[in-house]
């Protein structure tokens, strides 16, 4: 792994350039020369012949619980397709089923064959679990100007102005689009859409739907999913690898090899482009928003795929995640994730006070509980070191009943089967991992400099947060770079060409079954305690708050954990080529938690959501995304580098 801070300030443009920087690596510093990004076409892939159809769903149109339902009853046993290890052949393979997954894939549908995979079920997703909304300038007061302003303030002026401009003047489209495909937001008395207002914004521009905005743009798009007939889903099955070939000095993407986590059969997806659409990977942290499958796949699959990786220091943690500690009645399981209070609690009003019922967020900023995410995060856990306490309370209960209850219904049933009436009392909140801003560092069209490989939603980078995320940027991006990636993935899939038989040259993963029950049963095991001491190491040394001294301790004992780990695996009989749910979750979370790492100990200022106590200042000198440049890995494990040998043409 390379990692270096880029000496230039412009995102991926694919013509010839030349980049310079600081690399680290083994503590040793040496000088980048240049890096070549020149667009070169590779050998090209064929026409897809033999499509199989895992999933296929028709026509008809479902409510929200009824998609559900019959995604769920299908499952896997429908299996048609090949059982005997031969490949599947799409002209697009699409990774993640959130809004960017599924809004590039009904419109790519329309040239050639979708495969859709999702690692659970198609609706459990990021998207889902969105309750604010999406912003975008649908008022005669606002202005795309100001939105942008907006944006690169968030962004602590790290944002690359070019896609900020890009994504703030194509949004009320894709808005557009969406209610045009079913989508239904919430409208004010005057039969105008209804625009909240939330953190960091100077205007009223967050289109939502009640407090469940994320899942009601996820029932519009997978009805349409239902209805189209290119696309096949194939849940339940789990990314292991993308493969990859070198066409001269060019990494060229062939599609992936997949688990069927259910029938625990490998296969191999053949496609003409790919789109990583995976998420992020929250769950590198013990306390995340995020659902149980953001483990950061796509981006530790991509890196070790040699796509460029940016911007992985700024990990956005939400200043306010239900604390379950400080309600009524304690929930009895401890949940896979924490449950999200939205930004637009803070927007409609809410203040923030400490347990005495003293009012915070004025002493830290102007904008007080309007200030952005990363500003009211530190506050937050400033408040509870000095204080000792283990969270903070946000009331609205100063608002209408009414006024409550209709705009955030979801938080407000929650909280009450706990005990907690929040239109009567305040709700205990504490910062929790949210959002990524870094990732697969993209282009204007989503574009990364592997071939053939495309990337859109949280796992990619394309330069519209900077250093933080504004409020409600995050499925606004999804669905404008979804939309801009389509036509180039068109173009590509045109002009490729690729022999079928080439498929057998990549080494084939396999499935762990000849280790036996007990083993697997002792590795699953010892793979969950591994995740929770890397998810300690994170969260008390790479958290919200960091040192010099704090990253070095984390880089230090996660390199330890992970070669404990990994030697256990091959004391209990695993092989290389070896691949399982749990285990390539946890080499993808790895990989992940040593990106930011790097990352952070790269960056010497404090700009947005990555705070140093050794570097508290902002230095314009060092306002330039950081950049991971594909390398060989800093060592040889196997979480390092992909399953099957990379064939070389």
């Amino acid at each position: 792994m390379t990692s270096s801070v880029a000496a230039r300030s412009g995102y991926l443009q694919f013509r010839e350039s030349a980049c310079c920087g600081r690399q680290v690596c083994g503590g040793l510093t040496s000088r980048i020369s240049s890096l070549s990004l020149k667009r070169c076409i590779p050998k090209e892939l064929s026409s897809s012949s033999n499509v199989s159809k895992i999933l296929r769903f028709h026509k008809s149109g479902y409510s929200h619980s009824q998609i559900v339902k019959k995604l769920q009853c299908h499952k896997t046993v429908v299996t048609a397709g090949p059982r005997d290890g031969s490949p599947h052949y799409f002209d697009f393979v699409v990774i993640g089923s959130g809004v960017a997954g599924l809004r590039y894939a009904l419109e790519v549908a329309k040239h050639g064959t979708v495969a859709v995979i999702t690692k659970a079920e198609p609706h459990e997703s990021n998207t889902n679990y969105a309750q604010g909304g999406v912003s975008a300038v649908l008022c005669p007061l606002d202005s795309i100007e100001s939105h942008m302003q907006d944006t690169i303030i968030a962004g602590a002026y790290l944002c690359d102005e070019e896609t900020v401009r890009v994504v703030c003047t194509e949004g009320p489209d894709r808005i557009r689009e969406l209610i045009a495909m079913g989508a239904s937001f919430d409208h004010g008395e005057d039969g105008n859409l209804h625009l909240a207002r939330e953190g960091g914004h100077s205007h009223h521009r967050i289109v939502h739907a009640a407090d469940m905005t994320g899942r009601e743009i996820e029932r519009a798009l997978l009805n349409a999913v239902v209805n189209d007939p290119n696309i096949s889903v194939f849940e339940h099955h789990f990314a292991i690898d993308l493969l990859t070939s070198q066409d001269g000095p060019n990494t060229v993407c062939h599609g992936a090899d997949i688990l069927n986590t259910e029938t625990k059969e490998v296969l191999r997806f053949i496609s003409k482009v790919t789109l990583l659409a995976s998420g992020g990977a929250g769950h590198i942290y013990p306390s995340t928003t995020n659902p149980p499958v953001a483990t950061g796949d796509g981006i530790a699959m991509a890196h070790r795929a040699q796509a460029v990786i940016s911007n992985m220091e700024f990990v956005q943690f939400h200043p306010t995640a239900l604390a379950d500690e400080g309600l009524p009645s304690v929930p009895s399981k401890m949940r896979e994730n924490a449950f999200l209070i939205t930004e637009a609690v803070r927007g409609d009003g809410g203040i923030l006070y400490n347990l005495d019922m003293e009012r915070f967020m004025p002493l830290y900023d102007e904008r007080a509980e309007l200030a952005p995410r990363d500003v009211v995060a530190r506050s937050i856990d400033d408040q509870l070191k000095k204080r000792n306490e283990k969270y903070v309370l946000l009331d609205i209960s100063h608002k209408s009943k009414d006024k409550i209850l209709s705009h955030f219904p979801n938080i407000a049933a929650e909280c009450l089967q706990y005990g907690l009436d929040i239109t009567s009392q305040p709700i205990p909140v504490v910062p929790a991992a949210h959002y990524m801003c870094g990732g697969v560092r993209a282009g204007l069209q989503g574009e990364t400099n592997v071939e053939g490989l495309y990337v859109a939603g949280e796992v990619a980078c394309t330069g519209l947060h900077g250093a933080n995320r504004l409020a409600s940027n995050s499925l606004l991006e999804a669905l404008v770079f979804a939309r801009r990636a389509v036509q180039p993935s068109i173009d590509h899939m045109k002009s490729s060409n690729f022999d079928g038989y080439a498929a057998d040259y990549w080494e084939r993963p396999t499935v762990p079954m000849s280790l036996g029950n007990n083993v697997l049963h002792k590795i699953i095991r010892r793979t969950s305690e591994v995740r929770k001491e890397l998810q300690s190491i994170m969260w008390d040394y790479v958290g919200i708050v960091r040192s010099t001294t704090r990253l070095t301790t984390a880089e230090q004992r996660i390199g330890e954990l992970e070669l404990e780990w990994e030697a256990y695996l091959f004391q209990q009989g695993w092989e290389p080529t070896m691949v399982g749910l749990e285990a390539c979750e946890m080499r993808n979370l790895f990989c992940c938690a040593k990106l930011v790492v790097s990352s952070a100990l790269a960056r010497h200022e404090s700009r947005g959501l990555h705070y140093t106590t050794d570097f508290p200042d902002l230095e314009e000198s060092k306002r330039i995304p950081t950049i991971i440049f594909p390398g060989p890995p800093l060592n040889n494990t196997w979480s390092s580098r992909q399953v099957h040998k990379q064939q070389m043409c």
